[in-house]
Order: C-alpha cells, then sequence, then structure tokens
C-alpha cells in the first residue's frame, strides 16, 4: 500500500469509517449494491479505492429512515433542543479536522491548509443555523375581515441534496445545516468521486445527538441513486450544486415529479478592474479569483474586464505573479494549487486552453510542469473577444480570459453578456462607480474590491444559467419552509356567506 493510501485508510479509521466507502443509512454504514466506482488520487493518478454504486433500493430506504426520523425531529423535541445538537455537532467537527482535511485533500486534490479552512467553516454553518433554530417565527397580520390571521413556518420534511466534487465537506455542511435546523430529514447524495467527508460530517453528528435517521448519505451515481431519490414520494425539494448541464436534468426530473429545486450551478463571472483602481490590489484579488482552488469554484473571477488604458500593465502583473504560487502535492503544507480533481474534468480545462488557441487567443502560462497528476498551471488567455467560446464557456479551472474595455457603460454590456449570473466584482476607487456597478451588474454576488468573500449569514446564488434559489443567510431558512396561515373567527356568530366567509 503506498503511503498516501496508507493516510487515507488512517483517516477513515480515525473518523470510524470502513476500508472503503459506504451509505450511511439509519445510522448504519451500509454497502451499495451498484455498479463499482473508483476513486483516483488527481495528484498520482492511481486507484484510491473501489465502492459499489448505492442503487435504487438503498436510495429508497435513505428516504423512508429520513421521513421517519423526521417526524421526531421537528416534532419530538423543542427548537431549542434541535440548537444545542447542531452546537454539539460544531464541536465534534473542530475536533476531527486533521482526518476530514486529509482525505479532502488525497481524494479531491485541495491543497490541504485550504481543506483545514473549509472544516472550520463546516463548524461556523452549524453554530449559525444553530443560533436560528429556536427563532424561526411567523407573523400576525392584519386582516380587513376582523380575524385574528397569523403564519407559521413548517419543514418541508425530507430534503434531497446532491453535492459537488470541488468542495465536498464545504457544500454537504452549507447543504445539511440549513435544513435540519428547520425541522427537516436529509438525504444526500455527494459527488460519487468524493464521497467520504460527507458520510464522516454526518456520522460524526450522529455521536453527538443527530438523531439515526435523520441525514442520510448515498454514496454513488446519479442516473441510479440520485434519479430513485428524486422520484421518492417523501423527497419534498430537490437541491443540487453542480454544473448547468447535470443541474438541467436534475430539475426536469425534479419538475416530472412535481418537486420544487433549488439550483446552484456555474458562473462565467467578470472581475472588472478601472483604471483608478489600486492595480496591486485588483492583481491580488484577480489571482486569488482564478487560480485559488486551481479555479474550480462556481464562482471562480474567470472573464477579468480591465480598463484599455491599464490592461497590458495589469496583465505583465498578473503574469509574474502566477510564477510564484505553489504548485505541488496537496497533503504538503506550502502547496497553494493542487490539481484538476478528476480525469474528465481535466481532459475538460485542457481541451478549453485548446480551443482557446484555436480561436487566435495569446496564451501566457507557466513554463514549468508536475510529473504526475491532473495539473493545469495557471493560465491567461488574451486576444479574445468576450464571445468566444472561451469567454462564454465554464471552464472550471486556473484560466482566465483578459478582456480590455473602453469605458463604464462598455464594462456593464461585457458584464452582462453571458448567460449567467452568479457573480462579479469590481476594482475602482470611485464610491459611485463601484455601487453603480454593483446595481448594474447581473450577479447573485458581487463584490467591491475584493473577491470571493463568501459567509454562511449571506444568500448566496444566481440566475439564468447559473440557477435558482438561494441556499445560505436567512433566504435558505425560507427555502427549507412552506408558510402556513392560520385563521381565527373571534366573531361571536360565524361569518359566513353564500359561497364564501366573509
Amino acid at each position: 500500500m503506498s503511503d498516501r493510501k496508507q493516510k487515507l485508510q488512517d483517516a477513515m479509521a480515525a473518523l470510524g469509517l470502513g476500508s472503503h466507502p459506504q451509505c450511511l443509512i439509519n445510522g448504519i454504514l451500509t454497502e451499495g449494491t451498484g455498479a463499482d466506482v473508483q476513486l483516483v488520487d488527481p495528484f498520482t493518478e492511481e486507484v484510491l479505492l473501489t465502492y459499489p454504486d448505492a442503487g435504487e433500493a438503498l436510495a429508497t430506504k435513505a428516504c423512508e429512515a429520513a421521513q421517519n426520523a423526521q417526524v421526531g425531529w421537528a416534532k419530538g423535541i423543542s427548537a431549542a433542543a434541535r440548537g444545542q445538537v447542531m452546537q454539539n455537532i460544531v464541536g465534534i467537527v473542530l475536533a476531527n479536522v486533521e482526518p476530514l482535511a486529509t482525505i479532502e485533500a488525497i481524494v479531491a486534490g485541495k491543497p490541504i491548509r485550504d481543506c483545514r479552512i473549509e472544516v472550520a467553516k463546516v463548524a461556523e454553518m452549524f453554530a449559525y443555523y444553530a443560533g436560528w433554530a429556536d427563532k424561526l417565527h411567523g407573523e400576525v397580520i392584519p386582516v380587513p375581515s376582523g380575524h385574528l390571521n397569523y403564519t407559521q413556518r413548517e419543514p418541508l420534511g425530507v430534503v434531497f441534496q446532491i453535492t459537488p466534487w470541488n468542495a465536498p465537506i464545504f457544500t454537504a455542511g452549507w447543504q445539511i445545516a440549513p435544513a435540519i435546523a428547520t425541522g427537516n430529514g436529509v438525504v444526500i447524495k455527494p459527488s460519487e468521486l468524493t464521497p467520504i467527508t460527507t458520510v464522516a460530517l454526518v456520522k460524526l453528528a450522529e455521536s453527538v445527538g443527530l438523531p439515526d435517521g435523520l441525514v442520510n448519505v448515498l454514496c454513488g451515481l446519479g442516473p441510479t441513486s440520485g434519479q430513485a431519490a428524486i422520484a421518492h414520494a417523501a423527497v419534498r425539494k430537490v437541491v443540487f450544486v453542480g454544473s448547468p448541464e447535470t443541474g438541467k436534468r436534475v430539475a426536469v426530473a425534479a419538475a416530472k415529479a412535481l418537486k420544487p429545486a433549488v439550483l446552484e450551478l456555474g458562473g462565467k463571472s467578470a472581475n472588472i478592474v478601472f483604471d483608478d483602481a489600486n492595480l496591486e490590489h485588483a492583481c491580488l484579488g484577480a489571482q486569488a479569483a482564478i487560480f485559488s482552488g486551481a479555479g474550480q469554484s462556481c464562482v471562480a473571477g474567470s472573464r477579468l474586464l480591465v480598463h484599455k488604458s491599464v490592461h497590458a500593465e495589469l496583465v505583465d502583473m498578473l503574469s509574474k505573479g502566477m510564477n510564484n504560487i505553489k504548485l505541488g502535492d496537496p497533503l504538503d503544507d506550502a502547496t497553494e494549487i493542487g490539481p484538476i480533481s478528476n480525469a474528465r474534468q481535466f481532459a475538460h480545462v485542457s481541451d478549453m486552453v485548446a480551443l482557446a488557441k484555436n480561436e487566435g487567443a495569446s496564451i501566457l502560462t507557466r513554463s514549468d510542469t508536475q510529473d504526475q497528476g491532473y495539473f493545469v498551471p495557471p493560465t491567461i488567455l488574451t486576444g479574445l473577444s468576450n464571445g468566444t467560446k472561451a469567454a462564454q464557456q465554464e471552464i472550471f479551472g486556473p484560466v482566465v480570459t483578459a478582456i480590455p474595455f473602453e469605458d463604464e457603460s462598455d464594462a456593464i454590456e461585457l458584464a452582462n453578456a453571458t448567460d449567467f449570473g452568479l457573480a462579479g466584482a469590481v476594482w475602482t476607487a470611485d464610491v459611485g462607480r463601484a455601487h453603480r456597478m454593483a446595481d448594474a451588474v447581473r450577479a447573485g454576488t458581487f463584490w467591491i474590491n475584493s473577491y470571493k468573500a463568501i459567509h454562511v449569514s449571506s444568500p448566496f446564488g444566481g440566475s439564468l444559467s447559473s440557477g435558482f434559489g438561494r441556499s445560505s443567510g436567512t433566504d435558505a431558512l425560507m427555502e427549507y419552509t412552506s408558510a402556513k396561515s392560520v385563521w381565527l373567527d373571534s366573531a361571536p356568530k360565524p361569518r359566513i356567506a353564500f359561497g364564501y366567509v366573509s
């Protein structure tokens, strides 16, 4: 067994997991029944583990378990008690940062220093929603009929969540925490390429009081396990985080079953730099926007729109800066960029760079290469118009297209000339301009003189091909509950008129 495989096995053992990924159904680690799925180390390209797809039968069991546990969670204990269990989860996650981060680094290829931060953020998510568990109130509405009318927020029941391979444990916490805070049961299917940390997270949560079966994890494939869960009668809502292509299939399947969905999809976000900006600051922000996480982020600043007067200068700064970024082993504390997470995505990024070259791009990239692994070096594409495929299609790698613009109106037109509507940013010293850009650019999240700052307390989501719905902040509380309107007739005699209540 290689050293990396041994480290993976040791981390899994420390978290009470078996020797390979298993589903977690009703509190029990359960073997799948379907075809084998391979986990490949993106740094060495060796097969780490093999496990069986959950399959339709386990998807059914997971939905039934969540349905049974949800009733007691929503009605059998107080909202404050739910919040206390979630606070317990905060502590157990923080006590296991290292094994969770180690698994994430090996399986997903993310630098371990980033993984540690993301695990800590998962704890923060549970802490935030723990505080909301007993504060979700309805309202009294002064209706003109004289009735006492009030509303209350009720959990939906069982929610099915699908999370991606680029941030497995982060997106697991992002989805699970608001769902259970509001009294729901959960069936979650992480990407078949990165399932382990989601199982570990839920197993840890169960060890400190989360009821068995309230959250169930399906390790497996979308066409089998995922479709079966979407179709199950217990599931009341579907939440998907991933690519627009897969998101469309999920939305269609949910619509056929008359179930609402929240979709967090891709982006082609515009990072806009004006000539009055602090260029050094903007350059550092641009590096973080596209190169961190090897560019595998839905909000990546993949279109760098720069005022024509400083375009060449900023591109030169960005080109020099990317040569100082440390590429390497995700388990190395010094590594800043790891490999692309899987072979399919590596091929896509490579193909998109080749396509950009055919479209006439000048390609600035690092000359050094890695001897192994799915590495794509930081890359800048120049000489392309905003209408080219490289500027319009999501690359999801450390590749940025730098495009000059003439003035403010031109920048806005370029920024909005995309099928996406997820994020954007502006760098400028003009406060008025900053707010005008924030107002004019179509984006669910917009930064001024910064990039990529997100927090569980702030709403997150997009529009158009970036999806719909919001999955954090108080907006998520609304997504995971429905409003019930209650009417009390306080009149001495019932106010019943012919055919309607007066």
